[in-house]
């Protein structure tokens, strides 16, 4: 496993980096509407001088100006450390414990399984269909995606023509991101995901990377379980932090 912690933050930011962000006093800002929160949330992740009260009134104010919730993501790099009981005093409850887990590729476990690429456009469309997503999401998700500047698969796994599986990786360097991995609701439990998982590992593999990142639902156990197949083990876990009412 050649990837640290850090470096894994800093990769899981930049494949997820929205065109609307700003830079304040050490916080990365991300202000892109949609159904990612890391999108539109507040990463505190380098040192800072400005008084924590201030930081967070203005972030409130800003995001409140876009017609967002400030929510603050919380990870073992949050920066400065009182951070998360100065949010508890407030009200911020916690939400949402993601995992991010690490593996280092190994080509016998893909199987010589492949994946079908789509255009960006159309994979968008699919996925928000199968997440039942708004149209002002997709649009926000395809956005954030055209946007990003890494070399990036978006693929499908098809089943006598029809999609049953949904996945996007992300290349930078020689590590490699896995994401939107999702199967038809009532096509679960036939191996799709595990199919797909390892066709964007297998092109991964094959464009140089040598490790691969994702990121889970700590909750999500058939997840989780899939993913250890292939050697994923958890690094760090993460969560956001949000005001009653606007924890979605």
């Amino acid at each position: 496993m050649t990837l640290d912690a850090w470096r894994l933050e800093e990769l899981s930011l930049n494949s997820s980096a929205p065109p609307g962000q700003l830079l304040y006093d050490g916080w990365v800002l991300r202000l892109a509407p949609g159904k990612a929160k890391r999108a539109r949330s507040i990463n505190p992740v380098y040192p800072s001088a400005v008084p924590i009260a201030e930081k967070i009134a203005y972030c409130e104010q800003l995001y409140a100006s876009v017609g967002l919730p400030a929510i603050f993501r919380i990870t073992p790099f949050t920066q400065p450390p009182g951070l998360e009981m100065e949010l508890e005093q407030r009200g911020y409850g916690r939400f949402d414990v993601t995992a991010v887990e690490s593996a280092a590729l190994q080509p016998e476990r893909f199987d010589g399984a492949t994946v079908e690429s789509l255009p960006l456009e159309e994979w968008v469309a699919i996925v928000g269909a199968l997440r039942r997503s708004s149209r002002e999401q997709c649009a926000g998700h395809l956005s954030r995606l055209q946007g990003c500047p890494l070399a990036k698969l978006p693929a499908v796994l098809k089943v006598e023509g029809r999609v049953v599986a949904t996945g996007l990786t992300i290349i930078e360097g020689a590590a490699a991101g896995i994401f939107d991995i999702i199967t038809d609701e009532t096509q679960r439990r036939a191996g799709h995901a595990r199919r797909l998982v390892a066709g964007l590992l297998a092109h991964a593999w094959s464009r140089g990377a040598r490790d691969a990142y994702l990121q889970v639902d700590q909750a999500n156990t058939p997840a989780r379980d899939l993913y250890r197949q292939f050697g994923f083990t958890e690094r760090y876990l993460y969560w956001y932090r949000g005001r009653p009412g606007e924890q979605n």
